[in-house]
């Protein structure tokens, strides 16, 4: 009972004092301890909740204070006023809040949601104060991946989306290549597109929450980039760090503070800052505004009517950019049915047949697309940047369908409508070049060289043309200096490729110069494999054994027969009926060098196979050399006194066999790669073409071989089904 709390009679006595003070004790104590550990084990963060405070941050100290939270109560968020700042990049600085949080999950979490929602009433409010000092401030929340990277340009950066069309249909559609050397192929990602296409097609490799948060700002925010107002932004990042298991890190929370300036020469001269604001001299400045008046301006895409139905055409725009195709299609019908004379909807139209016919990889949709672009351009008041977008694709539609004269005449339309752009003159010989015809693609870029001597593209373009004419000296310094222009459309492998080959053919060393720095850059393997059309991870080696290729019995089969094969070519080679034709690949310094081929490409040469019937009769049996649909089966006889200068074959997808038939006992040779070996006759030598090779002949009586390329060994059944041929 004593235990109990009661009494000997039943009765419950009151708390002693000496009870009371030692709970009160108890509790005091919890309280000190509970405290202490909130310090000491940090459980509350007491930066990310000053954090949340600094948004509201209005006398610029960097903190929230008495004085923030007077302004605050007195003038309500929306009528914050900023002190006056110096506009130099050290004043922007300090007058950010400090607005950083902490993610604490991979996933968006309760924590995320409050701090939006304390961030949203500040999101789009425009700050006003006096011309050339801040003009308007945005923060923008979303969350990132680790290896997310902004530049301080980010409104430039995310305004501006990246079409990269050329490379991703014609991989996953339809694929066409050509070889380096006998054909030119239009480069590979779409500049103008890419500078032009920006408002309206954006494509950002960022997380949709910025893109949305991007896509949400004010007209006032895309209205003032395109007036020329310079944007300055600080980035916050904070990242949770691994957990004790070393899992990786959690996802980034990043914070944007938007700067806006206006800076009219008027603001600059009353406010001295344009020193402060580059650090540079007079002589810097002046370069610095001309480097900015190259910058080309987003475009204009929409006439007076269509800005009165703007809200229609971004509500049909936004249903394209989220991937909705098909609905995107109907809503910009439906707005060319109400407004036939809207340029900007039926572009919308075209852009959305075009997206269409990628997904269903239809060509007969996509000839929709082209005759719609057409029709942009036929309707009144279209403007000129839309004009420009129309037919720019339009053309490049066309080559994509093969239609390279229907393009040829689409690119001469544009630089008859805008003579000058020398950019769309550049394209214009490219459209040459795609059909063959070197001679007026020569024109257009000595046309361009007149008008703008540094055009970078014009000079690798032009440069390659007079390395196809054997004009070697003259080609090194256009691609040479093209090539070190670093202009868009510049930085192509098939450019390094001709330089490096120009020099070594000249005796220059600094050919392994460029090939080093075309390897540096992706555009080749190694130093030594410079092959342009590859299937990255293949085995990689200069020579090989037959053991290595796997194909031993087609080793076996020609060391075997390799009399009735070369008889079979000397009959042809008695008969003297011009089968043999010349090497015209323009590989050879000097010296004669024929070539007498029975397939090509996969495909057999009936006529040829006449002369020869037993040994294609053999071949027969091997499809891993008669399907090889990137490379030849042929007889090769150089005579004496020829060399072939060091090239590299196309592609990394074969393997070469050279076949002895008739070898002079010395003065013939080969290197490929570092590596010098020769011939022997009856007997097999395997090497990788897409190394580098030169041949020496310096005997005294003819040399015959017996070439058969086969597919690399570690390509699929499908690869060889599928791979384009060369």
């Amino acid at each position: 009972e004593t235990k109990h709390g009661g009494s000997k009679n039943g009765k419950k006595e009151g708390l002693s004092g000496s009870s009371f003070f030692t709970w009160f004790m108890v509790i005091a104590l919890l309280g000190v301890w509970t405290s202490v550990a909130v310090v000491w084990f940090e459980l509350v963060d007491y930066e990310e909740v000053l954090g949340k405070l600094g948004i509201y941050d209005a006398d610029g100290d960097g903190d929230f204070d008495v004085e923030d939270a007077k302004v605050l109560l007195g003038n309500g968020l929306k009528e914050r006023s900023v002190p006056e700042q110096s506009t130099s990049p050290e004043s922007e600085e300090t007058i950010q809040p400090d607005e950083q949080s902490f993610v604490k999950s991979e996933h968006k979490n309760v924590d995320d949601v409050e701090l939006e929602e304390e961030i949203q009433p500040v999101l789009h409010e425009a700050v006003h104060s006096e011309p050339g000092v801040l003009k308007a401030e945005y923060l923008l929340v979303a969350e990132f991946t680790n290896d997310c990277v902004f530049s301080n340009n980010l409104y430039s950066q995310l305004g501006e989306g990246h079409e990269d069309v050329d490379e991703s249909v014609n991989e996953q559609w339809q694929e066409k290549e050509e070889t380096h050397g006998e054909t030119f192929e239009a480069p590979a990602t779409d500049d103008l597109l890419k500078e032009l296409e920006n408002e309206v097609t954006e494509d950002y490799e960022t997380p949709d929450s910025f893109q949305k948060a991007v896509e949400d700002l004010p007209e006032e925010v895309h209205e003032a980039a395109e007036q020329g107002i310079f944007c300055y932004c600080d980035l916050s990042v904070l990242v949770k760090d691994a957990d004790e298991e070393g899992e990786k890190e959690k996802n980034k929370h990043l914070i944007i503070h938007f700067y806006l300036f206006i800076l009219t020469d008027e603001i600059i001269e009353d406010l001295e800052i344009d020193k402060k604001m580059s650090g540079k001299g007079e002589k810097e400045t002046e370069q610095d505004k001309t480097e900015k008046a190259k910058k080309k301006k987003k475009p204009k895409l929409l006439n007076k009517f269509d800005k009165t139905i703007k809200a229609e055409l971004d509500a049909a725009e936004k249903l394209r950019k989220k991937g909705k195709i098909e609905e995107a299609l109907k809503a910009f019908e439906a707005l060319v049915n109400q407004y036939p004379e809207s340029p900007r909807a039926r572009y919308g139209k075209a852009q959305s047949e075009d997206d269409l016919a990628e997904k269903m990889r239809s060509n007969e949709i996509l000839q929709k697309a082209i005759n719609t672009y057409d029709e942009v351009v036929s309707l009144p008041n279209v403007p000129s940047d839309l004009i420009k977008l129309s037919l720019k694709r339009e053309a490049d539609r066309q080559q994509f369908l093969g239609r390279m004269r229907s393009s040829l005449v689409t690119l001469q339309k544009l630089v008859h409508l805008f003579p000058s752009d020398t950019s769309f003159k550049n394209d214009l010989g490219v459209g040459y070049l795609l059909i063959g015809d070197n001679s007026n693609a020569k024109k257009v870029y000595e046309e361009v060289l007149r008008l703008a001597p540094n055009d970078g593209f014009a000079k690798v373009h032009y440069g390659f043309i007079l390395k196809a004419e054997n004009k070697i000296a003259e080609s090194i310094p256009y691609l040479k200096e093209g090539l070190e222009s670093g202009d868009p459309g510049t930085d192509d492998g098939r450019f390094y490729f001709h330089l490096g080959d120009a020099l070594q053919r000249i005796g220059d060393k600094e050919a392994y110069k460029w090939y080093e720095l075309g390897y540096q850059r992706g555009h080749f393997a190694s130093v030594w494999q410079r092959s342009l059309y590859n299937v990255k991870g293949l085995k990689a080696q200069p020579w090989w054994t037959a053991k290595e290729t796997g194909y031993t019995e087609l080793v076996k089969s020609l060391e075997k027969n390799w009399k009735l094969i070369r008889d079979e070519g000397l009959a042809v080679m008695d008969k003297k009926q011009s089968l043999f034709l010349p090497e015209d690949e323009n590989l050879r310094e000097k010296g004669d060098w024929s070539q007498f081929t029975l397939w090509q490409q996969g495909r057999k040469n009936e006529n040829a196979c006449k002369g020869v019937p037993k040994t294609c009769a053999l071949l027969e049996r091997f499809p891993e050399a008669t399907g090889c649909r990137r490379g030849q089966i042929k007889y090769s006889v150089m005579h004496p006194g020829t060399h072939v200068w060091p090239h590299t074959g196309p592609t990394n997808c074969r393997l070469r066999m050279h076949l002895g038939l008739v070898i002079p006992k010395e003065g013939c040779r080969i290197r490929c790669a570092q590596e010098n070996r020769t011939w022997e006759e009856g007997k097999v030598l395997i090497f990788d073409d897409s190394f580098e090779h030169e041949v020496w002949q310096d005997a005294e009586n003819y040399r015959l071989i017996f070439i058969v390329d086969v597919w690399h060994p570690e390509l699929s059944a499908q690869q060889r089904r599928t791979l384009p041929a060369i």
